[in-house]
């Protein structure tokens, strides 16, 4: 597990961690001359999930080898659909999270706003589709893996996103 979560030499940050994420050093990271749009994802710990008031927290686990293969698959995918894009940053926290951490970041840049938003869409949505993490929900009467969740597809796999 990375314990000192600092941005890569390469043009892609991606990582599992059990540290806070480091959001204002991944959009100043993504920021370069060539970008005129940086779009910023975050996936925060809310109170409620589907028909669960009261949520108090949340514990994420990760298959980490899988996991991080994964999120490097998707920024390729990512950079083959959106050849300009030029940084992108997949962050996941495992561990324990308390209520408005964030637990996923997902940020892009590109040239323009159109290529932006759109490949930070498809991140946050083939992450959450593919990438082997679970969380399980804490509350007053107990904790329980979340509900809803979907079997985890293959990053070339046909989504809705992109």
């Amino acid at each position: 597990m990375i314990r000192v979560l600092a941005p890569p030499a390469g043009r892609d940050w991606v990582a599992l961690t059990s540290l806070p994420l480091p959001v204002e050093a991944a959009n100043a990271w993504v920021t370069t001359p060539g970008s005129g749009a940086v779009v910023c994802f975050l996936g925060v710990v809310r109170e409620h999930s589907e028909g669960r008031p009261g949520v108090r927290g949340l514990t994420y686990e990760a298959y980490e080898e899988e996991a991080t293969r994964r999120l490097a698959e998707i920024a390729d995918e990512l950079r083959r659909r959106w050849p300009d894009v030029e940084r992108v940053v997949l962050l996941h926290r495992v561990g324990d999270l308390a209520l408005s951490e964030p637990s996923v970041a997902v940020v892009v840049s590109a040239p323009h706003r159109a290529e932006a938003f759109e490949a930070a869409r498809f991140g946050i949505d083939t992450l959450k589709e593919t990438v082997p993490i679970w969380k399980r929900e804490h509350w007053a009467g107990g904790s329980e893996w979340a509900e809803h969740a979907s079997p985890v597809r293959g990053v070339g796999q046909s989504t809705g996103a992109g």
